[in-house]
C-alpha cells in the first residue's frame, strides 16, 4: 500500500532502526503523528512463542491506568436480571438468541462480547462469524462471567484484551496521541508488566524479541526491549 506524503515526511524525521528508552519512543510517536483525528498509540510486541501450541499461547487483559480514550462498543448475551444489570451498566447491545440473529445478519457495530455462561451455547453457534474477528467470548479474559455489569463497567473504562496472533505478536492500544505523556506511559507500563507476567513456562530462549510503538497511522518506532527483558 502505497504511504502518504505525511506518513513519509514523518519517516524522514527519525531513524527506524535505533531503539529509544519507552518514555522517548512515546514522545516521538506523538510528534510523528500528522493526522487531523486523534490517533490511537499502538504497541505491538515480538513474543518468542509458538502459539500454535496451547502451553505457548500468551492471552489476557489488563486495565489501562490512564484509560483507553476510546469508546468501546460492547455486545452482552445475557437474559433476565443479568441483561438489565448490563443494560444499566452500559452495554451497547443486549439480548440472547435475537441479538445472534442480528449478528448472524450482519450486525458488526460492536468491539468487544460479553456472555454469561448459560448464553454460551447460543454464543457458541456464532463462532465462525465472530472467531476470526477475535470477539469470541472467552473466561480467560473474563468475557464470559457471572457478573456482566461489572465486565462491561471494566472494559468501557479502560481494560482491554491481548493475545498472540498466529506469528508470535501481540497488538495492544495503549492510549490516545492526545493524552499526556505521564499518562501513556504509565498505561505502556500496566501493559508491559502484564505481558511480561503472562510468560508462558514453555516458553524457551529469548521471550521478548521486538517492541515497538505508533500512532495508527504513523511509522513504528523501536523500543529498546532491554528495558524490560535482559534475557
Amino acid at each position: 500500500m502505497a504511504k502518504g506524503k505525511k506518513y513519509r515526511d514523518a519517516a524522514r524525521r527519525y531513524d527506524p532502526e535505533l531503539q529509544h528508552g519507552p518514555r522517548e519512543a512515546l514522545e516521538l510517536v506523538k510528534s510523528l503523528a500528522s493526522k487531523n483525528f486523534d490517533e490511537s498509540v499502538d504497541l505491538v510486541c515480538r513474543l518468542g512463542v509458538d502459539p500454535r501450541k496451547a502451553d505457548q499461547m500468551v492471552r489476557g487483559t489488563v486495565t489501562l491506568p490512564s484509560g483507553s480514550g476510546k469508546n468501546v462498543r460492547v455486545a452482552v448475551f445475557a437474559e433476565g436480571e443479568q441483561a438489565e444489570a448490563a443494560r444499566a451498566a452500559g452495554a451497547d447491545f443486549v439480548g440472547g438468541s435475537d441479538l445472534a440473529e442480528q449478528i448472524q445478519g450482519g450486525m458488526m457495530d460492536f468491539d468487544l462480547t460479553i456472555a454469561t455462561p448459560d448464553m454460551m451455547p447460543t454464543v457458541g453457534k456464532l463462532g465462525r462469524v465472530l472467531g476470526p474477528r477475535g470477539l469470541m467470548p472467552n473466561p480467560k479474559t473474563g468475557t464470559v462471567t457471572p457478573d456482566v455489569a461489572k465486565a462491561v463497567g471494566e472494559f468501557k473504562g479502560g481494560k482491554v484484551e491481548y493475545r498472540t496472533d498466529r506469528y508470535g505478536n501481540v497488538a495492544v492500544p495503549v492510549g490516545k496521541v492526545s493524552f499526556e505523556p505521564d499518562a501513556l506511559d504509565a498505561n505502556l507500563a500496566a501493559v508491559m508488566g502484564e505481558i511480561m507476567r503472562a510468560k508462558p513456562s514453555a516458553s524457551k530462549g529469548k521471550y521478548l524479541k521486538k517492541v515497538s510503538l505508533s500512532s495508527t497511522m504513523g511509522p513504528a518506532v523501536r523500543v529498546d526491549a532491554g528495558a524490560y527483558d535482559s534475557k
